[in-house]
């Protein structure tokens, strides 16, 4: 149990490190949402609730963008440099490689929501319910897995420029197709159609749906979770082809 907490510790620490995670996880996430709720006006009602809406979009762009980038170009960046090798030799499980990585990886959202939180609050003044900034920050980091599950799949890549690549379009095209930027009100048909049915939408709405005084629907739930266990299952099963080929 030392050994892995050791490890995880680790695992907290060479992220804080990394740019990819200050700059797509933190440094990007506030630019967008200091622009668009202090700079840029945009056309809403009530711009209070806009400010807690697009609070919890940046939120979450952060949280995809650790998920997929962070942790996905990481394990290619170790399995290239033989670190997974190197694990198998030592006395910890072979499992315990990845449960670091997920523990590692939670910590580090559970400080990107403190930070955005806090910020969000500071910079608008948002007022929320305690009940409310706990919820939303629960749903965000519990449903933070299922793009935790997307890196492991990034992470099955053999090389990082690849990994990059791919892991760069593919959060690039969620957060279009999640509302993350603008509303998915006022996004073309076509996107709000095809984001209705991937996990980024979902994984957002539960939070918007907080923060306007609901909870997140069944059908978020289902399709944000529903999406992890793919993730998983194609994850686990491209890492056993790959070990079966060495």
């Amino acid at each position: 149990m030392k050994a892995f907490m050791m490890q995880c510790k680790v695992e907290v620490i060479r992220i804080l490190r990394n740019p990819y995670y200050v700059f797509w996880s933190l440094a990007m996430p506030l630019l967008f949402y200091v622009v668009f709720t202090k700079i840029f006006h945009t056309p809403v009602d009530d711009q209070k609730v806009w400010q807690a809406h697009y609070l919890m979009s940046m939120t979450a762009f952060s949280l995809m963008g650790s998920g997929i980038m962070t942790l996905g170009i990481r394990l290619v960046e170790e399995r290239a440099q033989g670190w997974s090798v190197l694990m198998k030799v030592t006395p910890l499980p072979d499992h315990s490689y990845f449960i670091a990585k997920m523990a590692g990886q939670t910590v580090i959202h559970m400080i990107s929501i403190i930070v955005i939180f806090v910020v969000g609050a500071v910079a608008n003044g948002i007022s929320l319910s305690a009940g409310q900034w706990l919820s939303s920050g629960l749903w965000l980091l519990a449903g933070s897995f299922t793009f935790m599950a997307v890196g492991t799949l990034v992470g099955t890549m053999k090389k990082v420029d690849t990994a990059s690549g791919v892991s760069n379009v593919i959060y690039m095209l969620l957060a279009i197709t999640g509302g993350m930027w603008m509303p998915m009100e006022i996004m073309p048909d076509i996107i709000q159609n095809i984001g209705k049915w991937l996990p980024a939408y979902h994984f957002g709405n539960g939070a918007w749906e907080i923060v306007r005084g609901g909870s997140p629907e069944w059908m978020n739930i289902i399709l944000l979770y529903g999406y992890l266990f793919l993730f998983v299952l194609l994850s686990s099963y491209v890492r056993r082809q790959q070990e079966a080929a060495v």
